[in-house]
């Protein structure tokens, strides 16, 4: 039987119906890109009419924005993080992105955004400005300017690069190993972007 429109309702009955449409179309977005993702797939998954998903989103574009903001506590949390004592900092860093991505709500939305980053430009405009925000942006290495951004651009590197390898493409030993064992092989590198010596060739 066809499925019937589900009806805007009370305000809290909406809420739980729009993030059911956003965790639908998270996984969609993350597992066959933007091109390959419908809105009728997308209400499929979340059970609704694709009216309703319309409705709230009004677009799939507009819905892929929304699919792919941040949450508030995770940026939150990575502010946060960049304070803790230099010497701590590389391991705190590393768990944070670790338990960013073992998370349920933080998890699909970092995966939505580096599934279609490559190919959606506002999705990589959005990717660029998360990056140079609030995974560099906020550190308070180095002597200078310069300084800071070389140091926390290396070592945001580092950590995408592992989240890429572990959790997009799961390419073995990293997609198996423990958090531990992970942080105890990663994080003496990213301690060296943060008080180790970088030398950079003069141009």
């Amino acid at each position: 039987m066809p499925k019937k429109a589900i009806p805007p309702g009370p305000r809290d009955e909406r809420g739980v119906l729009a993030a059911r449409i956003l965790a639908a179309a998270r996984e969609a977005f993350a597992d066959t890109g933007f091109a390959g993702t419908t809105i009728r797939a997308v209400a499929r998954a979340a059970d609704v009419d694709p009216a309703l998903v319309y409705h709230y989103f009004g677009s799939k574009d507009a819905l892929l924005d929304a699919a792919t903001n941040p949450p508030a506590r995770w940026l939150e949390s990575v502010a946060k993080t960049w304070t803790t004592p230099l010497g701590d900092l590389g391991s705190a860093l590393l768990r944070l992105m670790l338990g960013a991505w073992a998370d349920d709500e933080i998890g699909p939305v970092l995966r939505a955004v580096l599934q279609t980053a490559a190919h959606e430009a506002s999705t990589r405009e959005k990717l660029r400005r998360v990056v140079e925000s609030s995974l560099m942006g906020v550190s308070q290495l180095g002597v200078d300017d310069h300084d800071r951004k070389v140091r926390s651009g290396l070592i945001s590197s580092q950590i995408m690069g592992l989240a890429m390898m572990r959790y997009i493409w799961k390419i073995e030993p990293l997609a198996s190993m423990s958090d531990d064992e992970l942080v105890a092989a990663i994080a003496p590198n990213l301690q060296h972007y943060i008080e180790g010596e970088i030398r950079i060739a003069a141009q």
